[in-house]
């Protein structure tokens, strides 16, 4: 895997935030909100951010984004700081980027929200698999703006002591200009790769089928808690940091539960407003995990002033990803420890969420409630189904007896019939057995 050249304190950029709002848009957060977040998103990535303009408008000029006058601004603001990068909190059209370059200057780099977060991808992917998904979406956001920023500096793969910088990282090139032929053949292999993955994570899925064990699956906005959730329930080791995108690579651990039955708990990267497209399209092999979960965590920061269209947010992402919300849910306030309020947000609407629990991951307080729901919500998801096993196939009766509740047994003389309540997964497993 390529090494990702972190910018060390020394070494920081300096920033400009620009955001503009749409007259009457009615955007997920308020555009403060979002640009507050966004300087957490360069702070990550490892920018100091300098200065922000905003502008209120009636449409997003065609051309600048901005108005030409707000434009000036940002030039004006850009000379009084020292700053060299220019961050919009939104994704700028190919036109948009060439324009505003030749407005600044060349010698200021102008990126977007999605290329931030593709860049702190970049730094943050530590399994060959994760560096794969972040350079197919990098190449597919660059596909369409092969301008100067792209095509005119020597790629030497962003390793160590690199100083290409935000925005930058990410995939190395050995050739001076990359073409149009050459971004189409990497971006075949690299999904010809991630397919590979695919199919590796599909055998894993079904080697997890076999153990009867059903599945639940952690998903949330970034920086919700998820690992240290996990860490917290299975006694794992995934790196935990207060920090946005900490941990993208997936983690998968047995989890007991009170009756003494196992699950396989499974955590993926977290969510964001305005995440990039292309990343969550070259994340799909990842997130296929919560389509074959049994149930839902929704990890939540109780502590956060904008939890609400955070949950709106993962909502948002999941049926982007169709994801059933008959899928059965269970809200997880976590962070309770930071909560200052008296009444929770509000009461989740129990057509999706099977229940709500209250929980501080990390001191561990309310981990068993948060176990019981678990449980009570898994046994809405069993399947009661008939099968009919060979005396012959001892190996599976005995299996059935493991991992499902048997309900009814009847003998004869060429194998037993079972009624049996099983998870979805299980009862797939079963299904040449199965009768009725």
């Amino acid at each position: 895997m390529p090494d990702f050249h972190i910018t060390t304190e020394a070494e920081k950029e300096q920033a400009i935030l620009v955001a503009a709002e749409v007259s009457g848009s009615r955007p997920l957060m308020s555009m403060q909100d979002s640009l507050t977040e966004l300087a957490l998103l360069a702070d990550t990535a490892g920018i100091q951010v300098v200065g922000q303009v905003t502008q209120n408008v009636k449409n997003i000029n065609p051309s600048t984004y901005v108005g030409s006058g707000k434009l000036e601004e940002v030039s004006e603001k850009l000379l009084e700081t020292g700053a060299k990068v220019v961050i919009f909190d939104d994704e700028l059209s190919p036109r948009h980027q060439r324009e505003i370059e030749k407005r600044v200057g060349l010698e200021i780099k102008v990126i977007d929200r999605s290329a931030l977060i593709l860049d702190i991808f970049a730094q943050h992917a530590q399994t060959r698999e994760g560096a794969l998904q972040v350079e197919l979406a990098q190449y597919q956001y660059r596909k369409p703006r092969l301008t100067r920023q792209w095509t005119h500096l020597a790629r030497q793969g962003g390793g160590k002591g690199s100083s290409s910088g935000v925005g930058l990282r990410g995939p190395g090139e050995t050739q001076l200009e990359v073409d149009q032929r050459e971004i189409d053949r990497k971006i075949d292999k690299l999904k010809r790769d991630l397919e590979a993955v695919r199919a590796h994570r599909s055998r894993q899925r079904t080697q997890r089928a076999r153990s009867g064990n059903p599945i639940v699956a952690l998903v949330g906005y970034t920086n919700a808690g998820k690992s240290t959730l996990i860490n917290s329930l299975t006694n794992a080791a995934t790196y935990v940091a207060d920090q946005l995108f900490a941990t993208l690579d997936p983690t998968t651990r047995k989890l007991d539960l009170p009756s003494g039955r196992q699950a396989v708990i499974t955590d993926t990267v977290g969510f964001i407003q305005k995440l990039p497209t292309a990343l969550i399209a070259a994340f799909r092999a990842t997130l296929e995990e919560i389509l074959e979960a049994d149930i839902l965590l929704h990890v939540v920061d109780l502590s956060h002033p904008n939890v609400i269209q955070h949950i709106e947010a993962v909502e948002d992402t999941l049926a982007e990803l169709d994801i059933s919300p008959h899928v059965p849910r269970v809200l997880v306030w976590n962070k309770s420890d930071l909560w200052q309020g008296d009444e929770l947000p509000f009461v989740p609407d129990q057509r999706y969420y099977l229940e709500a629990v209250v929980i501080s991951a990390h001191q561990k307080r309310g981990m068993d409630n948060l176990l019981e729901a678990i449980e009570r919500a898994l046994s809405q998801t069993q399947r009661t189904v008939t099968l009919f096993v060979p005396h012959a196939r001892g190996e599976v009766i005995s299996s059935i007896y493991k991992n499902a509740t048997v309900i009814d047994r009847r003998d004869d003389a060429e194998g037993v019939r079972l009624t049996l309540k099983a998870s979805t997964a299980l009862s797939d497993y079963y299904e040449e057995f199965r009768v009725g």
